[in-house]
């Protein structure tokens, strides 16, 4: 799974510094995956897709904060909780449905990101 944002959002920024993969973003922000991470150049996703990892991405909301679900590990690998969610004030970082992964899916993302 990955974490979305709902719109109960108050954008404080709490969240945004506690993403071990920096995989949220200030609405409006334009995301890398090279972002926080060690991945540079030329890329080949866990999608399969190739890509730039230094290329600007389109920000996933243009008003609130958000989760790229392309770099969210739900801190797998790092903490035993997903950080955003156990720092939010307003409890609006919640799983997404629309994204269903398993541990070992998480993992392997995770060292994706961070060789």
């Amino acid at each position: 799974m990955a974490i979305i944002i709902t719109e109960e959002c108050i954008n404080c920024g709490a969240c945004e510094p506690e993403c071990p993969n920096n995989a949220i973003y200030e609405g409006g922000a334009e995301w890398r995956y090279s972002d926080g991470t060690t991945l540079k150049g030329n890329i080949t996703t866990p999608k399969g897709e190739a890509v730039d990892a230094d290329a600007a991405m389109q920000p996933k909301s243009m008003d609130l904060y958000y989760i790229t679900p392309d770099k969210c590990t739900e801190c797998t690998g790092f903490h035993d909780e997903p950080q955003c969610a156990a720092v939010c004030p307003v409890d609006c970082c919640v799983d997404d449905p629309q994204y269903r992964e398993s541990k070992e899916d998480l993992l392997a993302k995770k060292n994706f990101l961070h060789l």
